[in-house]
């Protein structure tokens, strides 16, 4: 069998980046589209990141729909199942998120299984770790941590990681091969964009620059850096005793506060622009009646939630990259490509 490997999402921030570290080890890799239009803009963004894009090649796949499975995983070694939907705003039917989460990953899982795959990672989140869980409870959360599905401060997005990665488990349970899986799950990924889609946590970093929050909510989050990420896939893929394991990742949790200080610090040129103070809470459940966004994070004003990270990095053999450098990168990217609306006006 051929070193190639699936990998699933790649127009995505995590894919693109996995994509490429597998590119400049030398594997072959397909990767899944929703649509085969975006195959040419995937291939010049690895490629202009220095990837050797001859072992690259594209086939379409929906989470939703059995067509292609089979052909995705064929002469494939591994899978890299990292296509989910993920969004800040949540929808009015849950369902929305669950289905393609769920049923993605029964796909992806079932299909790999099938070909007789060595080794699926799969992407899962510490979304399906922390949440639900006591709002004082100061030990950090680790792999033996799962969200109660049942807890207060469970968004739809919450409970579709939570439910897909323990459908990945089962699926893995029932083939009698546990130790052919492994999941990957961060907190906030931040970290260099490889194109002009800031994703969604960059799409944090491009508001705070652009001055619309002129002060910040009591919000702290986890934040990895996708580089870090993409190389704990890869290990995960790699290290024969990984498999059975799932690797919480993330280098600290952090305060919006402190982000917007490490951006002032970093960028002065924005400082006018960065937020200054922390609303209060009432302010924030006020705001939240007009910002969809807002409302999704009301559950977690003022916890402070710490994920363990250590087997992380013993899998990769080194420490993480530290949190404040994964967001200067992200701003340095965003500011670097022009993505701010007074760069684009003066261009």
């Amino acid at each position: 069998m051929s070193d190639r490997v699936l990998v699933t999402g790649i127009t995505g921030f995590v894919g693109g980046h996995v994509a490429l570290d597998l590119l400049k080890r030398g594997y072959a890799v397909r990767g899944s589209l929703r649509s085969m239009k975006k195959a040419d803009h995937v291939r010049d963004t690895l490629a202009r990141h220095g990837a050797p894009v001859d072992k690259l090649e594209f086939i379409e796949l929906d989470l939703l729909s059995d067509k292609g499975w089979d052909e995705a995983v064929k002469d494939c070694r591994y899978v890299q199942h990292i296509a989910s939907p993920f969004v800040t705003s949540m929808p009015d039917d849950e369902m929305e998120l669950i289905r393609p989460a769920v049923e993605g990953t029964e796909r992806a899982l079932n299909a790999a299984f099938s070909a007789d795959v060595e080794r699926v990672i799969i992407t899962s989140s510490a979304a399906a770790v922390m949440y639900g869980h006591s709002r004082d409870r100061k030990a950090p959360f680790t792999a033996n941590d799962w969200t109660n599905t049942e807890g207060g401060d469970v968004t739809a997005y919450v409970k579709s990681k939570t439910l897909a990665e323990r459908r990945a488990w089962e699926i893995a349970e029932a083939a009698g091969r546990r130790n052919d899986i492994a999941t990957v799950n961060p907190t906030g990924i931040f970290g260099p964009l490889l194109d002009t889609d800031p994703g969604t946590s960059g799409a944090i970093i491009v508001d705070v620059l652009k001055g619309q929050y002129p002060a910040v909510p009591r919000f702290a989050m986890g934040v990895v850096d996708v580089r870090d990420v993409a190389a704990v896939h890869v290990a995960a893929m790699e290290t024969p005793e990984a498999g059975g394991h799932r690797y919480p990742v993330s280098a600290e949790t952090i305060w919006m506060k402190r982000m917007a200080e490490t951006l002032a610090t970093a960028f002065p040129q924005y400082r006018g622009k960065l937020p200054k103070f922390t609303l209060p809470d009432w302010a924030v459940k006020l705001y939240a009646n007009f910002n969809a966004d807002i409302k999704g994070i009301l559950g977690e004003l003022g916890t402070f939630k710490v994920v363990e990270s250590t087997d992380a990095e013993a899998l990769i053999n080194r420490k993480l990259i530290p949190a404040d450098e994964a967001v200067i990168a992200t701003a340095k990217t965003i500011i670097d490509q022009g993505l701010l609306a007074e760069q684009k006006k003066a261009a």
